[in-house]
């Protein structure tokens, strides 16, 4: 189960989150912090995959935007790091290449999302409620 879903850019600044699990706000606020810490300290040589207190992080870096995606042990590494992929896809294609100040001055990202691409409904749906259901099967099928 997806836990969290942070996008942070090279200074360690949130962009954007999301919370599929409830989190106070105090402590949302050090969580990020950690993890983005963590995951910003790797080199590129390091697998994106990490073992992070109860969970794992999986993270993709594209130019100076971070992705980070919290996880249970149960969720499938190689689906969620897919997952990520196919969501800067669907940025890009609105955007005309995404970049950190579109992130962050988009007032309408959700909506934006929806209509770049029939991918985001398949994105949307295959994470409801926080959970990831067979996230490439579904999207192989609207290449």
């Amino acid at each position: 189960m997806i836990k969290f879903f942070l996008m942070v850019n090279k200074q360690g600044q949130t962009r954007l989150s999301k919370y599929y699990e409830h989190v106070e706000i105090s402590k949302r606020t050090l969580l990020e912090t950690e993890v983005i810490k963590s995951c910003l300290s790797r080199s590129s040589e390091q697998c994106s995959f990490v073992e992070y207190k109860d969970f794992k992080l999986i993270y993709r870096q594209y130019a100076a935007l971070f992705i980070v995606v919290g996880v249970n042990d149960n969720e499938n590494e190689m689906a969620v790091y897919e997952f990520i992929h196919n969501f800067v896809e669907v940025l890009d294609e609105y955007f005309s290449r995404v970049s950190e100040l579109d992130v962050s001055f988009s007032e309408h990202l959700p909506v934006a999302c929806g209509k770049a691409h029939s991918r985001y409904n398949h994105i949307s749906a295959v994470t409801q409620e926080g959970f990831l259901y067979e996230a490439l099967a579904v999207l192989e099928l609207t290449l």
